[in-house]
């Protein structure tokens, strides 16, 4: 239950971030997004009164700081100014595949025949759609949801190697804090510089992406994971793209062309091919 509702969190980041550039510029949405989040993690971490890492962690932390904290918000939000949620998270369904590449050159795992099979052909579905979807040549929003893949699986991979000297929530934790200075600064640039019009839908979609998806959805997903193993609980992320899909029609009214879908569960099947390759 635990892992399921990270998913279900996960899963409407990106409405969210669309309510929320209702109201903010993209750098202001995802600067505020840092500082509310590393607030609520700080805050966490003095309640429980839980140590300072060691040295050796702390350029670990900064990888997963700058990719999931800032460059994976940050590219992501530029790409929904011009591109659906449907579209951007049938792309960012590939992220477990490009998380496995980055694992693979870190860790030196050598995953199975079949698991690589299953990665080239989801890859291959992926950019088919993203070049159908902008009328033959890749568009800027496409760039960016591609970029956010490889910091983000960057990040991922880090955070992964962390959590076995750490737990899994103290890992976002402390990359959250680590980038506060640096989200204060740009919060305050970013005002200064984008308009801001506070609208309900605005608000709401802040304090998800915030709180939501920054912090509490991350616990409860890294909390599951520990109870029921890494496995078990990637399983239930297949679920994540397709969801979103939902919450885009319920939440914005986006109308699916049938590749959208169509493409998703091609991704899932694929990506369920690697979960459950030897290796």
């Amino acid at each position: 239950m635990l892992a399921a509702l990270g998913v279900l969190a996960f899963s409407l980041t990106f409405p969210a971030t669309a309510w929320g550039l209702e109201g903010f510029g993209p750098w202001s949405l995802v600067a505020v997004r840092s500082v509310l989040a590393a607030l609520i993690a700080g805050g966490s971490l003095l309640v429980l009164r839980v140590p300072v890492p060691a040295r050796r962690h702390w350029a670990g932390l900064a990888v997963v700081g700058a990719g999931v904290v800032l460059g994976f918000p940050m590219l992501t939000t530029l790409a929904l100014r011009s591109a659906t949620t449907a579209h951007s998270a049938v792309v960012v369904g590939l992220l477990p595949l490009t998380t496995a590449v980055f694992s693979s050159l870190r860790t030196g795992a050598r995953p199975s025949r079949a698991f690589w099979i299953a990665a080239c052909a989801g890859a291959a579905a992926v950019i088919a759609f993203t070049v159908q979807q902008s009328g033959g040549a890749l568009t800027r929003a496409d760039l960016y949801l591609f970029g956010a893949l490889l910091i983000c699986a960057a990040g991922y991979t880090e955070g992964g190697r962390l959590a076995s000297a750490m737990p899994g929530w103290q890992v976002i934790a402390w990359a959250l804090v680590l980038c506060l200075p640096l989200a204060v600064a740009g919060t305050a640039i970013a005002l200064a510089s984008e308009p801001v019009r506070l609208t309900g839908h605005a608000v709401a979609g802040l304090l998800w992406v915030a709180a939501g998806s920054q912090f509490l959805g991350l616990v409860v997903w890294y909390k599951g994971m520990s109870l029921i193993g890494i496995p078990k609980a990637s399983q239930l992320q297949l679920a994540q793209p397709l969801l979103t899909l939902v919450w885009s029609v319920l939440l914005l009214g986006e109308s699916l062309t049938v590749a959208a879908p169509l493409t998703a569960v091609a991704v899932l099947v694929c990506i369920a091919v690697t979960q459950r390759s030897r290796g």
